[in-house]
């Protein structure tokens, strides 16, 4: 099965069929500087005649002009075929982006960077080196047919050229993949340190992260300055040994013009003939660095995309209605190498509210992303209605599914399109009657902009209650009917915490199914199960009010099975 770059490459068949073409009318032309110089020296200086030399002028001045045109058009052609690249894996690349980091995975961290590599190549003019490599043998058949000698001269040249090449594939190989992975390294370092600016400039540790950052960017700065040093040798003495070799063509061909072997014509026209001859060669080896940098990320992107394909919208299964079942679920976060959470196994009903408890590292957080879809178990399966989460895609999961992770991210907008989850075809009595809901509409009323307000990534220019609260307005927009909330009251005040217990129970009258991860008693008010889990595994689970006074009358109890639990 073709990759899904190669597919996209075969979409611009045609486009490939025309350059082709136009390379090959662009070769034909480029012989006229030899065949001008050939009957300037053999036609027009014996003859004398003026007429004669502004016709050729005329001509060849023609014919170059055309040969700017042809160069435009290749060069417009390359352009869009680098963005219909861009333009039909931007969505995918996106997608897979955002599951891999969702799962907890940096593995793609630089797939926008592999794709705009590629698109890069394709848009410039190295590829119009393949289409000209093809053109090679027939100038060397030109120069034979001039002489042996000529043609011998060119043929040693040319393959000298070739050496080169090779020596820059050897060369720039690893150096390229140590760039990358250092970018990489970088990048993720930079979105860690913009994530954590507040920690990092409040307790004075800028000065002692930025030595990892001057690490990284040191190695950077040394990779690319041997890739640099390496690509300028490879070019310059490319260049050289061409113009060397023109020179050295042009002293053959005076050698033959001596002995009455060629005329002057044939000794000018087969030293401009070496040049464009070898041109090519030296253009894949002007190139060869960008060339090899595309190849190695068309390779990461698709061994991405083939061991993630894109999620199916599958057949439409009906939005769950009735139940939620855990079975046996044991989970490893992604990169941790050891499970987390071992076999937990419970059910609930339409209108039921589960809330869990434990001490921190006891698996919690690490539940509900399983809960969620976002991290699928090692073992066991989450069920909605019987049927397990991954027959719907996440974005029909999104439909009938609300969450408020601990870290509350929102994203810059106004505030109604962070409520309506971006939705385009949001209705505003709805963003209103979700943000009632969550207690946040006479917060938003008061704002000078109200719903229009704008506010920054991570929710910037709102308090971290307020942000919470627009997280929980989010999660409940669309009546989902599983509600999974990981640490609601966090950063909420006494308000905020009716406004929350007000919403769970709404979610529990109207059908939903409501989990909550909490620290704080008060939040478990309008739950009616509770889920207690130590060092990954459940402990105790039954109604509300009995765990609680299970635990206060007793020291905890050691794990019991998942089964006994459940």
């Amino acid at each position: 099965m073709r990759s899904e770059i190669s597919q996209c490459l075969s979409q611009c068949r045609r486009a490939f069929i025309s350059l082709a073409a136009l390379s090959g009318v662009a070769n034909v032309f480029a012989l006229t500087g030899s065949i001008f110089m050939l009957a300037v020296y053999d036609r027009v200086i014996p003859s004398g005649s003026v007429p004669t030399l502004v016709s050729l002028g005329l001509i060849a001045l023609l014919v170059y002009v055309f040969m700017a045109f042809i160069d435009i058009a290749r060069g417009w052609m390359l352009t869009r075929i680098g963005l219909i690249i861009e333009e039909s894996l931007t969505g995918r690349t996106y997608d897979l982006l955002v599951r891999k980091a969702a799962s907890g995975s940096n593995e793609a961290s630089g797939v926008v960077r592999d794709l705009d590599q590629v698109r890069g190549f394709l848009s410039s003019m190295g590829p119009t080196a393949l289409f000209d490599l093809p053109w090679i043998p027939i100038y060397l058949a030109i120069c034979f047919s001039f002489h042996w000698a000529i043609g011998l001269t060119v043929v040693a040249g040319a393959l000298i050229l070739v050496a080169l090449t090779l020596v820059s594939e050897v060369v720039t190989k690893q150096p390229s993949k140590n760039l990358h992975e250092a970018q990489n390294r970088r990048f993720s370092l930079m979105q860690a340190s913009q994530n954590n600016a507040e920690t990092l400039q409040a307790m004075g540790m800028t000065l002692a992260m930025s030595g990892s950052w001057r690490a990284v960017s040191g190695r950077i700065v040394e990779v690319s300055r041997v890739m640099a040093d390496m690509q300028t040798v490879l070019s310059t003495t490319s260049r050289t040994f061409r113009m060397v070799l023109q020179s050295f063509v042009l002293s053959v061909g005076a050698y033959l013009v001596i002995n009455q072997d060629a005329t002057g014509g044939i000794m000018i026209a087969s030293s401009i003939l070496s040049s464009r001859a070898l041109a090519p060669i030296e253009l894949s080896i002007a190139h060869w660095k960008s060339f090899v940098a595309a190849r190695q990320s068309r390779t990461r992107l698709d061994e991405l995309l083939q061991s993630n394909p894109p999620e199916h919208q599958s057949f439409a299964i009906p939005a769950p209605q009735r139940t939620l079942t855990c079975e046996q679920v044991s989970l490893s976060p992604p990169n941790v190498g050891r499970t987390i959470v071992h076999n937990v196994s419970f059910g609930l009903r339409a209108g039921e509210g589960l809330g869990i408890i434990g001490a921190t590292g006891s698996g919690k957080s690490t539940l509900v992303r399983s809960l969620v879809g976002l991290w699928p178990p090692l073992s066991g399966v989450v069920r909605l209605d019987g049927s397990p989460l991954n027959q719907w895609s996440s974005t029909q999961r999104g439909r009938f599914i609300g969450y408020l992770p601990q870290r509350v991210a929102l994203f810059e907008g106004t505030i109604a399109q962070n409520i309506a989850r971006f939705d385009p075809d949001a209705e505003p009595d709805r963003i209103v009657s979700v943000a009632r809901s969550s207690g946040i509409h006479e917060m938003i009323a008061r704002l000078p902009n109200g719903y229009d307000t704008m506010i920054g990534e991570g929710g910037t220019g709102l308090s971290g209650g307020q942000s919470q609260r627009v997280g929980l307005a989010r999660a409940l927009y669309g009546d989902p009917f599983l509600l999974v909330l990981d640490e609601p009251n966090s950063n909420l005040d006494h308000d905020g915490e009716l406004a929350l217990q007000n919403a769970m129970m709404q979610t529990r009258a109207r059908g939903g199914i409501v989990i909550i991860v909490a620290h704080r008693p008060s939040a478990l008010s309008a739950v009616d199960h509770v889920l207690v889990m130590h060092d990954g595994r459940v402990q105790q689970m039954g109604p509300r009010d009995e765990i609680l006074q299970s635990m206060m009358s007793r020291p905890a109890a050691p794990p019991v099975t998942a089964a006994s639990a459940a």
